[in-house]
């Protein structure tokens, strides 16, 4: 309840530039479902982040070495039992996107960065991507007993629009 009330206050308060517009996008993508993905060289499983537990690595393109790919455990939905998650080509970032070891100034500076948040250019782009990505959609329905994001996507989104339409603004400390 007091993320959404910070959520709902935040617009009301925040000028055109202010950081703290980057606070509820940040309760969002620094969260397991996100933060798990945005790994440097492997996956992280659970709300605490430990190591994948199948030893799977990133490989060459994000979906896992030769010898283990991605598509192998994950498939195109969620497991019955949703112990294992599944989206149509499930991947890692892209290693220009790892988030890992960052704190909320670092996270938000790379989300802006052309070079490191997927050659998206404008802020819509980034929001664009948060909005329709399929894997970034599965965070909301991750299955199993896996927490979802802070907010809601139609609340996440409305924080990205915000963010986006102040110029992306980061905060000056971690």
């Amino acid at each position: 309840m007091r993320k959404l009330l910070a959520l709902l206050l935040v617009p009301l308060f925040a000028q055109a530039g202010d950081a703290a517009l980057f606070d509820p996008v940040a309760s969002v993508v620094m969260g397991p479902r996100c933060i798990n993905c945005h790994q440097a060289d492997a996956p992280r499983q659970k709300d605490w982040g430990v190591v994948h537990a199948q030893q799977v690595v990133r490989g060459a393109d994000g979906h896992g070495s030769a010898a283990l790919r991605c598509q192998a455990c994950h498939q195109a939905a969620n497991s019955a039992d949703g112990r294992v998650p599944g989206v149509k080509d499930w991947h890692l970032a892209p290693r220009s996107m790892t988030w890992q070891g960052l704190d909320k100034k670092a996270v938000c500076l790379q989300m802006r960065d052309p070079a490191r948040n997927g050659n998206r250019k404008t802020p819509r782009a980034v929001v664009e991507h948060m909005r329709s990505d399929p894997l970034v959609l599965w965070a909301w329905q991750p299955g199993g007993d896996r927490t979802t994001p802070a907010l809601s996507h139609d609340d996440f989104v409305k924080a990205l629009v915000a963010w986006a339409d102040a110029g992306l603004p980061c905060p000056d400390a971690p």
